[in-house]
């Protein structure tokens, strides 16, 4: 069944792949239409979100945030898709880095880093980043039900040196890439919400207390990497501009999870300048009413 699934979607994802980007968002546009107006995906969910973390803002203005977010989830879904097929050169010229020299010295210190982002503008294009860098590029995920899906988003990362490994695999596969004397560069999406019952450390996130994932920032501790924050500002439709930022050059110099509280400013950063490109569908504040006596 996986495979029929495959063989059937794939020849309509690739079509969309090729297409030129003026076409590419006319779709995006449909699909807008489609799943903000008619289907309302998660609209309970985005404006509970924004309500919660900008009371201050009127109901007029969070409507004017929804409806930008959903413009921009749909071009990202569609830029995702098109990761497939577009070019190299067309990459860099549409996902830009402003100082790779931030990551450059630590390549000339033979240091691995950890590279900490957030559900922002677009994270998927990051791979794009080892043709500019020497680093073996892996990116922490969750793996697909389908296999042969898998297997694609695998092949295309591949194609940049970048490799797809789970959070079990992780510990396994980067310590063994340390004992060969790898140099990597490790990449952790790590807003979003963990299980409450692995939280170890919660704080306020947007003004609400949340738990907090802090696996990026103990796994540099353990492996003894650097750990830096790559924000992203969308300049406009399909060209974005990335800043590295350094949070820690030696993490043992930092107690625990101030690392991480350094990065989840950032990332309040990024939404209060432009919160129509943070990720609204996700559940990201559903524990705020569950915080252990512990951490209150």
């Amino acid at each position: 069944m996986q495979f029929l699934a495959y063989v059937i979607i794939y020849p309509f994802l690739w079509l969309i792949s090729i297409l030129p980007f003026r076409l590419l968002y006319m779709i995006s546009d449909g699909v807008f239409i489609l799943i903000y107006h008619i289907i309302g995906y998660r609209k309970k969910t985005v404006n509970f979100n924004l309500e919660l973390v900008f009371p201050e803002k009127t109901q007029k203005e969070r409507n004017v945030i929804a409806k930008k977010f959903y413009h921009h989830l749909c071009d990202m879904m569609l830029e995702s898709i098109k990761s497939m097929t577009i070019s190299e050169s067309e990459m860099k010229k549409r996902f830009v880095f402003t100082n790779v020299d931030e990551l450059k010295k630590f390549e000339d210190q033979n240091r691995s880093i950890v590279l900490m982002c957030a559900h922002y503008a677009n994270f998927e294009w990051i791979f794009v980043l080892q043709r500019h860098i020497n680093f073996k590029g892996y990116a922490i995920y969750k793996r697909l039900e389908n296999k042969y899906f898998d297997r694609l988003i695998k092949r295309i990362r591949a194609r940049y040196n970048s490799y797809l490994i789970t959070t079990k695999e992780t510990i396994s596969v980067l310590t063994e890439a340390k004992k060969n004397g790898e140099l990597t560069i490790n990449g952790f999406i790590s807003d979003q919400t963990p299980k409450i019952y692995k939280a170890f450390h919660w704080n306020h996130f947007m003004g609400v207390k949340v738990p907090v994932h802090t696996g990026a920032e103990m796994l540099a501790k353990k492996l003894d990497m650097s750990v830096v924050f790559f924000g992203v500002k969308k300049i406009k439709r399909g060209y974005y501009e990335t800043t590295f930022n350094t949070l820690a050059e030696n993490p043992y110099d930092y107690k625990d999870y101030e690392i991480t509280d350094a990065f989840l400013k950032l990332v309040e950063q990024q939404i209060y300048e432009a919160p129509e490109y943070y990720l609204w569908t996700h559940k990201r504040w559903k524990h705020k009413d569950s915080v252990p006596k512990e951490f209150q």
